[in-house]
């Protein structure tokens, strides 16, 4: 079983699976790539409106190779698939001790491979003695956006002190934070690397105590569902990338529930497939609005956020 296919339901199965054998077998022109970035019911994205993807991971899984975990190589398929941008973690960030040399070894990646379009967000670990000088490093020395979080991976919870203490700092240097709430399905898991998602109990309490902060949850749709994902995204300014949403017109029915302009377009591409993410926009009705707003109108407003 491959890692996208782990998450679909049953009545999406069939269509999810036929479209990926589709999508992998075009050729990579550009007229192909713009057909199939067409949403139904939406005009097609002009060339300088492509997709921002908001959940991309830079270098090897520790326990398998995932298909594009060459950064060049996945470079290309978004490039051909529409993507405009990406936000880049690394791998290297869940398990290395030294992230200071991890996330110079992402920035430096981005700019050789990314051709524009790889934007890196560094990893801190506020259970390191250091950290406060990392996260320095990754906004001031490598100019970064944001940062990406990986709690389950590092060993601390949410209630822990130096958490709100990191977010309190990333939100006076108007960082983005991004949270990866699980990385992989547990039946995916290797018997000695099995990692429990994140509990986001706490969270909602502290995104209410830090003025300021953009918080984006990744990979969120395993774990966070219902009343627990409303209040969190009513508490601040806390976004959701689609990545594991599943479900027949998964998109059209979250958007109906949480404010069309908290919702981004994420893949956890190399982990998953790229075709994946994309089929959720194309299977669910949005207007035109919509679309853009997902797509990357939402994504491209939190890194204004940023600069200004």
């Amino acid at each position: 079983m491959k890692p996208s296919q782990t998450f679909a339901t049953e009545a999406g199965s069939q269509t999810r699976r036929a479209f990926l054998q589709t999508a992998l077998a075009a050729a990579p022109a550009a007229a192909a790539s713009a057909a199939a970035l067409a949403v139904p019911g939406s005009k097609p994205l002009r060339t300088e409106e492509r997709l921002i993807d908001v959940n991309v991971s830079l270098g090897q899984w520790p326990t398998r190779r995932a298909r594009l975990d060459d950064s060049r190589e996945l470079v290309t398929r978004l490039r051909q698939r529409g993507v405009s941008q990406a936000w880049a973690g690394t791998l290297e960030g869940l398990l290395h001790k030294d992230l200071a040399a991890a996330n110079t070894r992402l920035a430096k990646t981005c700019r050789q491979d990314g051709k524009g379009l790889l934007i890196p967000f560094g990893s801190v670990n506020p259970r390191l003695p250091d950290w406060e000088e990392e996260l320095r490093r990754c906004a001031d020395l490598h100019r970064m956006p944001g940062i990406r979080l990986h709690p389950n991976y590092h060993g601390y919870r949410l209630e822990d002190p130096a958490f709100l203490r990191l977010l309190e700092l990333s939100a006076q240097r108007r960082l983005i934070v991004q949270l990866a709430l699980i990385m992989e399905d547990e039946r995916m898991m290797h018997p000695l690397l099995r990692v429990d998602p994140v509990d986001t109990t706490p969270l909602r309490d502290l995104v209410g105590r830090v003025p300021g902060l953009r918080l984006v949850l990744l990979n969120a749709f395993r774990t966070l569902r219902a009343k627990p994902l409303l209040d969190l995204i009513a508490a601040g300014k806390v976004s959701v990338e689609i990545a594991m949403l599943e479900g027949v017109g998964g998109v059209g029915t979250l958007i109906g529930q949480v404010p069309v302009d908290r919702v981004l377009f994420g893949s956890h591409a190399p982990m998953f497939y790229f075709e994946s993410a994309l089929l959720k926009l194309k299977e669910s009705a949005l207007t035109p609005e919509q679309s853009e707003a997902i797509s990357h109108g939402n994504a491209r407003h939190l890194l204004k956020s940023h600069a200004t």
